[in-house]
Parts: C-alpha cells; structure tokens; sequence
C-alpha cells in the first residue's frame, strides 16, 4: 500500500484498504472556522446533543476578523455560544491567525492521522504526512457527532520531483507547474502523493503551501513523507506520539508524473483559472492595481522575508495598493521582531491583522471593475476577490512585491 492507502486502513480498522473502496474512518482532530462553523452548528443540533471529543476539535476565526458585517458578527456568535455549551477549549478568536498555519503551529497536526476540516484547503496538513482533507459542513456535523466518517479510498497519482530551485523560483512555481501539467479537474478525487529529492529537501513552509494547493487539480488530498524538517517542526513544537507511515516500494499507483525543476522559471497562474499556468516571462508588463502577499499558501514568516529583500529601500509604485497579511499571530510577531514590518511600511504597503484578507473578496482588498490583482493566494477565478470583471493572477511572494514596485507584472533581476 502507499502511504495514503496505510493510513486510512488504519483508520478504518482494516489490514488494509484498495481504491474505491468505501470505508468508515475514525477522525483524529476537526477543524471548523467562523464561516463554516454556524452551518455546521445547524445541523449538529438536529442529530446530536454532544459533540464525541471536545479535544478533538479546533475552531479558529480567520475569514472575517474582525467582523466587518452584521452576518459575520452573528456567525462569530454563534461559534462561541456552540464552543461554551461544548466545552470546546480549543477555539481562537481574537485573529490569532489563518486555520492552515494555527493549527500546525499549535502542535495539532501529527503524522499518519486522519484531519478533517470544513475548508477545501485543509489539505494543507499533508505536508506533515497526515490525511487531511477538506468536507461540507453536513459531514463536518456528523463528525462532530460520531468521530467518524466514511470515505471512499482515493486512487493516488503519484509527483516525483527532482533537481533544485533556481533563484527567485519557489515552491509556489512548482505546485503551479504540476498544476498546469495536471489540469483543474485532473485529479477529481485523487490523492497527490509528492516524493523525490526535492521534496525530501523541501523546507516545512515549502511543503505546506504544495500540499495547500494540492485541491487546485480536483485532489482529495496531497500529501508527502515526513522528512527531517518536518520531525524538527514537530520536536519544537513538543509534537509526540506519532507514527509516520511510508509508501511500499511497489505500491501501485493510477499515474505517475515526473518534474526535473533545474531550469524551471517563475510560473504565474493567468485569469481565470488556477491551471491557466504559463512562465512569467510570457505576461511581464501586465499593467496591475493590487498586489496581495499572504494567505494559506504563502503567508509565512518566509514569504515575508522573501519579498522584504526586494521591497527594502524601495517604494510601492503609485498607482498600485500592496497588501501584505501575515498568516497568523506569531508569523506578525517574528516578522515585527526582524524589522521587516518597519521595511513593508516604508515601501507603502498596508499592514493587515493576521487573517485570511483579501484572499476570498469578502473581507479587505476587495478588487473594482476592471481591476488587476497579482496575489500569492491559491485561487483566481471569476470575482473571487471582487468583481466579477476584475482579473487575478497567482505568482510567488518574490513576483508579487517586485510587480508591486513596478506597477506592472515584473521579475526581479537575477544576481
């Protein structure tokens, strides 16, 4: 078996499970958030009076924090009512940060579990070796309810990756690549297994936002082999009691893919689809509004970082907002600590609270008629960051701050 195959047979009670096989899965943690949490609520009261393990579930506010409509407000109240009842402890509702980067950071993600979330991006976690996957709220209920939930055992396609990244190229370029390669709707239901030695060298952030991107080709879910960056992740986090599973050697697998990256250049995903992927190169001079840096995909203390090194001692262009959202608390606190916040205000970015931001057009940065965004998030389809008549491409932190300076899409000049 691969390693997704091990660990839902575990999960499920079975010496082992096959392709579309229907099992019934115990869930190791539950993940709700502030807009998906109420629905969820709803149902839950019409099947049950007590959630199965107040422990095992985790409810973070990061869609819409602070509120900013009366339906975000009562959605909020919602959820804390529910967790009090519940006797929920682990709730975070004071922008402690994005779900994907809390729950991670707070030692809740352990290798070989089963993590269910009521967000299409909780896939994410298969960075740590874990299934993880996202599901309505109907089913996120009957979690809540049970601990349980039934699944039908993915086929896998397995994503080998060798050779090294480029300057200025990152692991955003490459999901966007596989993407591009894969199609929207090529993997419907498939688990992305990536392996090679890029990915065993692949740093935690790197492996995160890879995986987070994994339900842009249709996928069940990605996941990877803990490497040694992830069990250092885990030890500083106090992360314990863990098995990590590995795929057979001759595991049997739907399809199999193969990327050799040494000469792979910055990819940007074009309106208005997320396999839309072409080189940089093929749009520079694309004329933009906003530039967005953060999210679920690209809103860690490396992101930062990255684009800091090209916005020091530069200004943001006139004609164009940059706004930069940390991905959660600490990630604020780190960045503030290494001046790069001081180097973002100065350049004329807005600073946001930790959250999901612009990201879903539902909260700030919203886009006008006609406008452009270049964002690091994981989506760009139509209006899904304003109006349905504005434009948003998908590029790396790097791309986004050097376009944000030049007002046009733009790659920064190799040393």
């Amino acid at each position: 078996m691969n390693i997704t195959e091990k660990i839902l047979a575990h999960a499920s009670g079975n010496k082992e499970v096959h392709p579309e096989e229907i099992i019934e899965a115990q869930v190791d943690l539950a993940m709700s958030h502030d807009g998906t949490s109420p629905p969820t609520i709803k149902t839950f009261h019409q099947i049950a009076n007590k959630v199965w393990n107040p422990d095992k579930i985790v409810m973070v506010f990061d869609h819409n924090v602070p509120a900013n409509i009366i339906g975000s407000a009562e959605f909020q109240k919602i959820t804390r009512k529910f967790a009090k009842e519940q006797n929920i402890k682990k709730i975070y509702t004071h922008g402690e940060g994005i779900c994907h980067q809390v729950l991670p950071e707070k030692g809740f993600i352990k290798p070989g579990t089963v993590v269910v979330g009521a967000d299409s991006h909780t896939c994410t976690y298969g960075a740590f070796g874990a299934f993880a996957t996202g599901m309505g709220a109907t089913d996120m209920a009957m979690v809540f309810a049970t601990g349980k939930t039934w699944l039908m055992v993915p086929h896998t396609f397995k994503i080998t990756v060798n050779g090294t990244l480029q300057e200025y190229v990152t692991p955003k370029d490459l999901i966007l690549k596989i993407i591009g390669e894969i199609g929207s709707y090529g993997a419907t239901y498939r688990a992305l297994e990536f392996t090679g030695q890029t990915i065993d060298n692949m740093d935690v952030p790197g492996r995160m936002t890879m995986c987070n991107m994994a339900v842009e080709s249709g996928a069940k879910s990605g996941i990877m082999e803990p490497n040694p960056a992830v069990l250092n992740y885990l030890k500083a986090r106090n992360v314990s009691s863990f098995e990590i599973y590995r795929s057979d050697k001759n595991s049997d697998y739907e399809r199999e893919y193969y990327f050799e990256i040494d000469e792979l250049e910055p990819q940007i995903a074009c309106p208005h689809n997320v396999d839309n992927v072409h080189p940089v190169s093929s749009v520079l001079g694309t004329n933009i509004d906003q530039a967005f840096i953060g999210s679920c995909t690209n809103g860690r203390l490396e992101d930062l970082q990255a684009a800091a090194k090209i916005l020091a001692g530069s200004r943001v262009h006139e004609d164009v907002r940059l706004i930069i959202v940390p991905a959660s608390k600490k990630i604020y606190l780190d960045a503030l600590e290494e001046g790069l916040i001081e180097i973002f205000l100065k350049s004329g970015a807005i600073i946001c609270n930790p959250g999901c931001g612009p990201c879903l057009g539902a909260h700030m940065g919203a886009l006008g008629r006609d406008e452009v965004c270049i964002a690091t998030t994981n989506r760009n389809f139509v209006g899904r960051m304003g109006d349905p008549k504005s434009e948003v491409y998908l590029a790396n932190p790097i791309v986004v701050a050097a376009s944000a300076i030049a007002g046009e899409i733009h790659i920064p000049e190799r040393k």
